[in-house]
């Protein structure tokens, strides 16, 4: 995910997975693989750099690790 910014200065964040193109006409144009398309106030070099950010951070990260507690199962008492 990427934090970008409306052109109205609302900022909003975006799944950088759903870019399918970025174009530069002077306002920054995202289009996403649905074919929507979002235009932001960061240049076309910040969007790259933060999708490629996002994609090695996403590749490098340490996959979280399961907490499993064992039960104590109770045996039945020898005599």
């Amino acid at each position: 995910m990427i934090k970008l910014t409306r052109l109205d200065g609302e900022p909003f964040v975006l799944n950088a997975d759903l870019i399918r193109y970025i174009e530069r006409r002077p306002d920054t144009f995202i289009t996403l693989t649905s074919g929507e398309r979002l235009v932001v106030g960061e240049t076309m070099e910040v969007v790259i750099e933060r999708a490629v950010q996002y994609q090695q951070q996403k590749h490098f990260m340490p996959m979280p690790t399961a907490s499993f507690k064992t039960a104590t199962v109770p045996t039945p008492a020898t005599t």
